[in-house]
């Protein structure tokens, strides 16, 4: 599977209108229904410089490598932004796709209209984030997704075209990262003094190994001991990504997954909200956890799939239960739906007002359903009767599961743990997701 690789009939740019400085986003899609909106929103910024100063974090952190080598760096990555229910989310990964970042801009955080809703990339320049870098407070920014006016190429008029390649893991790791948000709870939350005073503990240069956020006297400090309530960050340099925006927080609110492989920290100001999300480590990536493989497992009818695509606006919040009651289907087919949609990728996860929400990417749906291949050679052998059950008990399965190269692996389901004899399995321990032979076990039982 190649990456996605497409053109911006223009660049991004800051320029100086009137009295107002206009922040215009080139965006592109490969739906051409999508790509053929001229804009998405058109309006103001209330907050610009903090706007502008999260917009740059986010940048920041799609240009940056915590485990690649320079050679396997390749160009910047643009982020996903989604307009719609009256708010704006700009998302994006670091190039390893351990990191991910979200801006929400909040209803009162933007004062315009929005002529059209969806999701699309938009192009972070180098000029653009420079310009971005010297908005004030007291200028008034003017915020356009797309080019609201029609331009016309002449002789004497040259368009900047620049090409971009967004890689599949990004597509892939947000068919993970949210299954990891949704299942965090908030395990602190401190003010903006003592945020700047947690950071002052964290220790300098690049650390390998884990720190802990803990409690001692009523002072939240790093520790590499871990005591009490905590929160585990692995690979903590990383953090370091948000550490100019501190001394403009009101509070900071930090949250912990069920199996501690991922934590996210919540930065409030004003009308913005910034979501970074970290996983275990610096060399590992949300797109190969395959945290979402085990919600694949009950399918959907795909005609359920495009539907809700055709007919949900994005950053609309997705309410499964009343999905149900409405559609009259079982409650468990729109849990498998939501499931689904989540492991696509097409619903994001909003930790505050704990929900989903709806983003309709801008991939075709053909290039997202084809990003599991654990799960597609999971279906090969129960296609091709691979599995033989020899222990079936209560609560309890044995099965010996045709491996490659004509070897046979020993997968036991106990409960809800589940074990397999693949090297997968001996490395990872289910920490990473599923292997194939237990996925294919349970679609087959």
């Amino acid at each position: 599977m190649t990456d996605a690789t497409y053109t911006y009939a223009s660049a991004s740019a800051v320029e100086q209108r009137a009295n107002a400085l206009g922040l215009t986003l080139a965006h592109h899609t490969e739906l051409e229904e999508v790509n053929a909106v001229p804009c998405f929103f058109w309006g103001r910024v209330v907050e610009p410089y903090l706007t502008a100063k999260c917009l740059t974090t986010v940048a920041k952190t799609v240009r940056s490598r915590f485990a690649l080598t320079a050679q396997d760096f390749a160009a910047m990555r643009d982020p996903i932004v989604t307009a719609g229910n009256e708010q704006v989310r700009f998302e994006g990964f670091s190039s390893c796709n351990g990191v991910y970042a979200r801006l929400d801009i909040l209803p009162k955080g933007l004062d315009g209209e929005f002529l059209a809703s969806g999701t699309t990339n938009v192009d972070f320049n180098e000029p653009m984030i420079n310009a971005l870098n010297n908005v004030k407070n007291n200028e008034n920014m003017l915020l356009s997704m797309g080019q609201k006016e029609v331009s016309i190429s002449t002789d004497n008029a040259k368009v900047t075209e620049k090409k971009v390649t967004l890689p599949q893991r990004w597509i892939k790791g947000l068919t993970s990262v949210q299954h990891y948000l949704a299942e965090m709870d908030l395990v602190f939350e401190i003010n903006q003094l003592q945020a700047l005073q947690l950071f002052q503990t964290l220790p300098k240069g690049t650390l390998k190994n884990d720190l802990f956020v803990v409690q001692r006297a009523a002072k939240t400090m790093f520790s590499p001991l871990q005591s009490g309530k905590s929160v585990r960050v692995g690979s903590a340099h990383r953090l370091r990504l948000m550490e100019s925006l501190l001394p403009h927080v009101q509070k900071v609110q930090i949250y912990q997954s069920e199996d501690t492989e991922a934590c996210a920290w919540v930065l409030t100001l004003g009308q913005l909200r910034l979501v970074m999300a970290f996983s275990a480590h610096a060399y590992r990536g949300f797109s190969g956890e395959g945290k979402a493989l085990q919600f694949l497992l009950e399918e959907v009818p795909m005609e359920w799939v495009y539907g809700l695509n055709n007919t949900l606006r994005a950053n609309e919040y997705f309410d499964p239960t009343l999905l149900a009651i409405e559609n009259d289907i079982a409650f468990s087919s729109a849990d498998a739906l939501t499931a689904n949609l989540s492991s696509m990728g097409m619903l994001g996860y909003d930790l505050v007002q704990r929900q989903h929400f709806f983003r309709r990417l801008p991939f075709k749906l053909e290039r997202i359903l084809s990003l599991n291949p654990r799960l597609k050679n999971a279906k090969k052998l129960v296609a091709a009767n691979d599995i033989q059950v020899t222990d079936r008990r209560e609560g309890y399965i044995q099965a010996r599961v045709k491996g490659t190269g004509g070897v046979f692996h020993t997968v036991i389901l106990e409960g809800d743990a589940s074990r397999c004899t693949c090297e997968w399995f001996t490395d990872h321990q289910g920490k990473r997701g599923l292997c194939k032979h237990v996925l294919a076990v349970k679609m087959s039982i």
